[in-house]
């Protein structure tokens, strides 16, 4: 009973959508990223190289072996390294797209916990935890001034 318990609390807490909202975005973000590479990059590298189509490009370690009648009876081992080149281009571009989203929200929760930058709304909570700041400088000081005296 306890179990479900905390397993309600979890859910409802919040952890449980957000971690399944990442996920939904995350896997449409590796489709588009896909097309983004497969479509719009490689033709034009492709292009650039003399119609070479990366995904086809493969080291042959040992060729196929067919018979008399044109069956394969041995397939052919061969280590596609084009895959991998648009594995890695994949991999660069979201990785790539990821730190400009976070530089750009880091700049962003830097802005708006700066209480003196009026532009950006600051939260309430940054805002009260300041003005307990400047409360307590203040009355450090006033502290300070009375023990002089």
């Amino acid at each position: 009973m306890k179990f479900i318990k905390e397993f309600k609390e979890f859910a409802v807490k919040g952890n449980m959508m957000d971690m399944a909202i990442g996920i939904i975005i995350g896997a449409s973000f590796n489709k588009v990223i896909d097309v983004l590479v497969k479509k719009v990059f490689m033709p034009p590298l492709s292009l650039m190289t003399d119609g070479l189509n990366f995904q086809n490009k493969k080291y042959i370690l040992r060729e196929a072996v067919t018979n008399a009648s044109g069956e394969i009876t041995t397939q052919e081992v061969a280590v596609y390294y084009g895959e991998l080149l648009e594995a890695f281009l994949d991999f660069l571009i979201v990785g790539l797209t990821v730190f400009i989203v976070v530089k750009g929200m880091n700049k962003l929760r830097t802005r708006s916990h700066d209480t003196k930058d009026k532009t950006v709304t600051t939260p309430k909570d940054i805002e009260l935890l300041s003005k307990l700041s400047d409360l307590m400088e203040e009355q450090n000081e006033l502290l300070k001034t009375n023990s002089d005296k």
